[in-house]
């Protein structure tokens, strides 16, 4: 008995066996060719780049010609060709060196263990102005977004227009086009970016490999959306029956139903009469209550008695009357007796000289 566990596990290191011409001996029987258009800002660096394309591509025996009046790029097989999936790797790379990314990285698209995918972001955003903020959140501050991301995933990443570019192994690719869908749909790239760092970390232990990580992962919530506020009037919707509605009663049908039709002309009259005076009797008892209303008195508030002023300190008048005398003898601002008599004397012997 073998576990099942072990059966499903890749040993670490393993990779593929590269394939060779004694896979498929014979070739292939038909031809392939897959052709792709460039912008014309493009078309220097192409130019520049393509005989090294053609060597890489040589090398998988596939042909690769540049067509700079139609502006496109055509990758066929040949009869030397053996790998079947070289074409398709051939094609990758001509879209990869349409969509910006530099030929040192779209080369790597011809190793085994290397993907690529164009994620389109143009069509996921209504405003063209949400779509470039959003997009430039995807960066961030100098690109430090942008590269804390591929370190996280192992993968270059090109963002150029409406289409993200990335170019690494399956597990990161898939990570990636996760982030970029997110960063799209208002889901800041710091929330993904850190749940990777918490994975990343916990690949490293082995006994939580084959456990679930879902307690160790973080968990947003949105906060900044608005609920939307509900009317106040509520039109509710009738239950759906095919029968029309009853008709309304006339007049004659409610007087048959009271008994009045069946009365004579004086009696109706009288009872329209005796209506009529019952009415104008209401009338003249509210306007006599309304009246009236000014002729209540108001209700008077209750009168408070004031406090004696208390009588415990007693005042001392002896203290009052010396206060008082002292006072009068020195008056403010005026000189002492003895110096206005000085004075007056002084003023006489100058008159007299």
């Amino acid at each position: 008995a073998v576990d099942e566990s072990e059966l499903l596990t890749v040993p670490d290191g393993w990779k593929e066996p590269a394939f060779t011409r004694e896979d498929n001996p014979k070739g292939l029987l038909e031809e392939s060719s897959f052709a792709t258009l460039f912008p014309k800002y493009r078309e220097a660096y192409l130019k520049e780049c393509w005989p090294l394309v053609q060597k890489a591509l040589g090398e998988h025996y596939v042909n690769a010609a540049l067509d700079l009046i139609e502006g496109s790029m055509t990758v066929t097989t040949t009869k030397k060709t053996f790998d079947p999936y070289a074409i398709i790797r051939a094609r990758d790379l001509i879209k990869l060196l349409a969509r910006s990314v530099p030929f040192e990285q779209a080369v790597r698209i011809l190793q085994d263990d290397v993907a690529c995918d164009i994620i389109k972001i143009g069509s996921l955003v209504r405003k063209r102005e949400t779509f470039i903020k959003r997009r430039a959140r995807l960066l961030g501050p100098k690109g430090s977004t942008l590269k804390a991301l591929e370190l996280l995933t192992n993968c270059y990443i090109m963002v150029q227009g409406n289409t993200v570019s990335a170019l690494g192994p399956f597990s990161g690719l898939k990570e990636v086009r996760k982030v970029v869908l997110d960063t799209m749909k208002n889901i800041h790239p710091i929330y993904n970016i850190k749940t990777l760092m918490i994975k990343r970390e916990l690949a490293k232990d082995p006994e939580l490999r084959t456990q679930s990580w879902e307690r160790f992962l973080p968990k947003f919530k949105q906060k900044n959306l608005k609920k939307r506020k509900e009317p106040k009037k509520k039109n509710t919707k009738k239950e759906y029956t095919p029968f029309p509605p009853p008709q309304p009663e006339s007049q004659i049908d409610k007087e048959l139903a009271s008994g009045e039709y069946f009365l004579k002309e004086r009696q109706k009259k009288r009872k329209q009469m005796a209506e009529i005076k019952a009415k104008e009797a209401d009338a003249i008892k509210r306007r006599q209550e309304e009246r009236n209303k000014a002729f209540i008195p108001p209700k008077e508030k209750p009168v408070v008695k004031t406090k004696k002023a208390s009588t415990e300190k007693k005042i001392d008048i002896e203290a009052i009357k010396e206060k008082v005398k002292n006072a009068k003898k020195k008056k403010l601002g005026a000189l002492p007796e003895e110096e206005v008599k000085l004075k007056m004397a002084a003023d006489e012997k100058k008159k007299k000289k």
